[in-house]
């Protein structure tokens, strides 16, 4: 699988090679932010959650670098917010025992931007890697810019698939 970002991020928390984990999903969120898929995928991490034959892989588009910056991370650059995100994310996979958590590391401002192919293109190398049987992704009508973004591309993705391919 190539992601169009070095700055990509796949992290398998059971060490497994990232191809047998990603082929084993078969719940798949696709979320803005890192603190968006146990939030809105809930239903699928807990459906998952030690059973053998189901897995949850969350793939976040965004890189964390706007995050709010309050209390400890007052004083935080936009470099150290990535690395927090990420690192946050990676825990919540570990707790979670995903199959994976994949992160693209994309500006948010990238997301947004319709001309720009590489993020929904990132999304159909993982849904052809991941074939899952469900997807969870934001509401269309959300109020939050980058969530609705997210959401049609991953909708764009989908509809990239051959619809036998598609979740």
């Amino acid at each position: 699988m190539k992601l169009s970002l070095r700055a990509a991020d796949l992290h398998v928390p059971d060490g497994i090679d990232a191809e047998a984990a990603l082929s084993r999903t078969t719940h798949l969120a696709i979320g803005a932010h890192q603190d968006d898929l146990e939030i809105m995928a809930a239903d699928g991490i807990l459906a998952c959650f030690r059973q053998p034959d189901r897995w949850f892989t969350g793939v976040v588009v965004t890189d964390g670098a706007g995050s709010p910056r309050e209390g400890r991370y007052r004083d935080f650059t936009d470099a150290q917010m990535r690395e927090v995100r990420r690192a946050e994310q990676r825990k919540a996979a570990d707790i979670g025992e995903y199959a994976a958590v994949v992160q693209l590391g994309h500006p948010a401002a990238d997301a947004r931007n319709p001309v720009d192919p590489r993020p929904t293109d990132d999304l159909v190398e993982i849904l052809r890697a991941a074939r899952p049987t469900v997807v969870y992704t934001h509401n269309l009508a959300d109020k939050h810019d980058t969530h609705v973004a997210v959401a049609l591309r991953a909708l764009a993705a989908i509809r990239r698939l051959p619809p036998g391919e598609r979740p």
